[in-house]
Parts: C-alpha cells; sequence; structure tokens
C-alpha cells in the first residue's frame, strides 16, 4: 500500500492465439514508434509558438537572468527566467563598501612579541574635501598606539581619532578621502517596528571575513542594557539600544545595522556572549548615535551636564536602612541615594550632603541612578538651573542647582 512500481512487471503483447505476437506485427510497431516520434518533434515549435506549451525552445543561451536546463528528450532544452536582484540585494550593494575594518594596533614596535593587534569595524557616514569620517565604537579604539581603517578593496590607511564616548560606545575617525566613493546614508531609527527585516555588516572574527553581511529582523526597539562603565561592577549607565537576531560577532563592533532600503540604522555594538543563547544582539540607535556623532567630530566630546556627586540606586541599598539610616517614610521605594559630593561642585555649593536621597528632578520622578543619568544627559543642557528634590532626616527639602560640564568617567 502507497507504492506506485513494487509490483509492475514486464508482459508482451498476446495473440488471440495466446501465444507471443512476433514477426510482422512486431515490424509495424516499430514503423509506428517511428512515425509518431517524428510527429512530437515537428509539432513541438509550432505549439511552443502558439504558447501550448509551458516552455520555451530556444536555439541560443541567455546570460543575464537565464538558466537552461536540459530536457531528457535529446535536441530540447527548457529556459527558466530568474532575478538574482532583490530589495536585500540591493540594500547591500549601497552601503557595503562605506563599511571598512577598523584595526587597533596598542604596540608600535615591530621586533616586540608584545604587539597586540585588534580589528572590529566601522561605517564611513561623511566626505567632506579631501577628508573623510568613520564612526566605530569607541571599545574598538580602545588604548590604541596607532588606529588603520581597511577599506572595503583590503587598502589599509592610518586613521586619526578626533574623540571617543565611553556612555554611548561611540567615536569618531578621520582618514583620507581620496579613494573614498561611497559615503553610508543614515536613516531613522525612530520608526522602525518589530519584525522589520535588518542586516548587518561588518567584519566578523577579523579581517578573514571581512564584508560579512547576515540577515535577520528587528527584535525589539528600545531595549535597556545595564552598563559597567568603571569596572568596579557597578551599573553606572543604561544604553539604550536596538535588538536583532541578524548575527552579530566579535568583530562586527562599528559596524552597520541597516535596513531594507540601505539606510544606517543603528551602530552594531554588542551581544549577548553565553553558549545557551543565540540570536540575541544590539545596536546603537541612529536617534542617539547622530547627536554624538557631531559633537566627537567637532569638538573631540560630548558636552554633558554634571551635579557633582557619587550616587547608588535606592534599590541597591538593603531594605532595613531605608528608615533606620536614611530616615526615609514608608512610601517610599524609589530614589538615589548621594555617597559623595565634590569640592565646589554644583551639588556642594547647592548644600547636599551624603546620605541625602533624591527623589524628583525639576518635578520628575527619580526612581534610580539611570532615571537620573538619563535626565541629566537628555533633557537639560550645562549651565540650566534646576529644582532637586530629595530627602534628609525624614525631610522632604528642594534646592535650586546651577548644573556644570561633566568631568570624563
Amino acid at each position: 500500500m502507497g507504492y506506485y512500481d513494487e509490483h509492475v512487471a514486464e508482459t508482451e503483447t498476446v495473440s488471440r492465439r495466446g501465444g507471443p505476437n512476433r514477426g510482422g506485427s512486431g515490424l509495424a510497431a516499430f514503423i509506428g514508434a517511428v512515425v509518431g516520434g517524428l510527429v512530437v518533434l515537428l509539432s513541438i515549435p509550432l505549439l511552443s509558438n502558439i504558447g501550448l506549451l509551458s516552455y520555451q525552445i530556444s536555439n541560443e543561451s541567455e546570460i543575464s537572468g537565464i538558466a537552461e536546463i536540459d530536457s531528457p528528450q535529446e535536441g530540447l532544452s527548457q529556459t527558466i527566467n530568474y532575478d538574482v536582484n532583490s530589495n536585500v540585494t540591493q540594500a547591500v550593494d549601497k552601503v557595503s563598501d562605506a563599511v571598512v575594518g577598523v584595526i587597533n594596533m596598542q604596540q608600535s614596535n615591530f621586533f616586540s612579541q608584545e604587539g597586540n593587534e585588534g580589528t572590529g569595524s566601522g561605517v564611513i557616514y561623511k566626505k567632506s574635501g579631501d577628508r573623510a569620517y568613520v564612526v566605530t565604537n569607541h571599545h574598538v579604539i580602545e588604548r590604541a598606539n596607532e588606529i588603520e581603517v581597511s577599506l572595503a578593496d583590503g587598502t589599509r590607511i592610518p586613521a586619526k581619532l578626533l574623540g571617543s564616548d565611553v556612555i554611548t560606545d561611540l567615536a569618531v575617525l578621520e582618514i583620507d578621502g581620496s579613494d573614498i566613493n561611497v559615503v553610508a546614508e543614515f536613516g531613522s531609527s525612530d520608526g522602525l517596528r518589530v519584525g522589520e527585516p535588518a542586516l548587518a555588516i561588518g567584519n566578523p572574527l577579523g579581517l578573514r571575513f571581512s564584508s560579512t553581511v547576515t540577515q535577520g529582523i528587528i527584535s525589539a526597539t528600545e531595549r535597556s542594557i545595564p552598563i559597567d562603565l568603571t569596572g568596579n561592577g557597578q551599573i553606572d549607565w543604561y544604553a539604550e539600544v536596538i535588538q536583532t537576531d541578524a548575527a552579530i560577532n566579535p568583530g562586527n563592533s562599528g559596524g552597520a545595522l541597516v535596513n531594507i532600503e540601505g539606510q544606517v540604522i543603528g551602530i552594531n555594538s554588542m551581544k549577548i556572549a553565553q553558549s545557551s543563547v543565540e540570536g540575541i544582539g544590539f545596536a546603537i540607535p541612529t536617534e542617539i548615535a547622530i547627536p554624538v556623532i557631531e559633537d566627537l567630530e567637532s569638538i573631540g566630546e560630548v558636552r554633558r551636564p554634571q551635579m557633582g556627586v557619587g550616587i547608588r540606586s535606592l534599590a541597591e541599598i538593603p531594605s532595613a536602612y531605608w528608615q533606620e539610616t536614611l530616615k526615609l517614610p514608608e512610601d517610599i521605594k524609589g530614589g538615589v541615594v548621594i555617597t559623595s559630593v565634590s569640592p565646589t561642585s554644583p551639588a556642594d555649593r547647592a548644600g547636599l550632603q551624603d546620605y541625602d536621597v533624591i527623589i524628583e528632578i525639576n518635578g520628575e520622578e527619580i526612581n534610580d541612578s539611570h532615571d537620573l543619568r538619563k535626565y541629566l544627559y537628555t533633557e537639560v543642557k550645562i549651565g540650566d538651573e534646576i529644582d532637586v528634590t530629595f530627602y534628609r532626616n525624614g525631610a522632604r527639602e528642594t534646592v535650586k542647582m546651577q548644573l556644570a560640564e561633566q568631568q570624563s568617567f
């Protein structure tokens, strides 16, 4: 049951006499077969021309977009049209030459056995005169003695670091633009939708796999990833990133996350590198990256306001101390505890002290250190005067403070 040819056996033509039909009848069958074959061969071109066949007969091979498949019948061929162009290939063609390798050389002594060279990726985003500009990650060029950029054709040219920002993990390089013909176009990351296609372009595992393209989707548009900026094991910042399942591997850092229009919508930055995790990579969205890039290119740093305090989220403090030591009302469940105040800082001048618990700035609720930094870095600027509301010894107070420029981490 279910097999079509298992029980088929050879048979012979049987005459009315009950034995095999041989001689004249065999010759007649042979002649009939030959005549039938000739009729088929002669009728095929006519049937093809009037459109009664599902395929066309071609006497010569096509080169562009045509594949020729041999037919089981000798002398016949079936032509199939295909198009290798797609939205994906067009997007890759538009931007791939603007994605470059970035080489971090931390030892310039050629003969030293301690030399160290790391590679990442970058995106050429601007050309002005004979100079071109590349954005990459801060961690790609960190502690570099020298930096080189490897173009799509393999040419390596020296790069000058204009500035980098540890908070957003971005850096800007300047290179000779004489051989630069393609510049990436930035697109908007604000309108991204979960599920739309995304392409990651970069140099995974170094320059051996340069200009690698991986395809996936936008998995999430607003992910908040905890970052330890100082290496002390404490969370200093939450990076606002795009999540994608397009493969992002070591060496892809600084490369482009591209939409189906071939526009850069993010700068690839990190992935979750656990053996049990696959397809979780992150990119810095262009809406965050572009203002930082502009500052790094023009002034070499990102200028942000600061209060001049050391802080810890209230949630990091054992709850037993909330009322006993900090004297907080029982209904206060979030805030930022001041652990130190820098002399002559805005906080010092405003009279803030250790163990004060900040709960609001300009009426906006502050639940943790991320809320505080996000408000300072995105809602106000250097020189602005803000109202800081806090608890001290159980009493709620508000002071005015004029923000100063943030010092480097």
